[in-house]
């Protein structure tokens, strides 16, 4: 890890998020990295497609 990135809160630099059902998924905010840099950070600020259950639908 560089000086320029920092780890992702979305999934606390696991790279994997989970819903209620326990079904695992890759990250969409480091997209699995776990890290995200700090020229990313300003990127992904754009509402996300969701179902009732919170999971991002693509």
């Amino acid at each position: 890890m560089g000086s320029q990135d920092s780890r992702c809160k979305a999934c606390d630099g696991a790279g994997l998020l989970m819903d209620d059902e326990e079904w695992r998924y890759t990250c969409k905010v480091c997209g699995g990295d776990g890290y995200v840099s700090v020229y990313e950070q300003g990127d992904n600020r754009h509402l996300s497609n969701v179902d009732e259950n919170n999971r991002i639908l693509d």
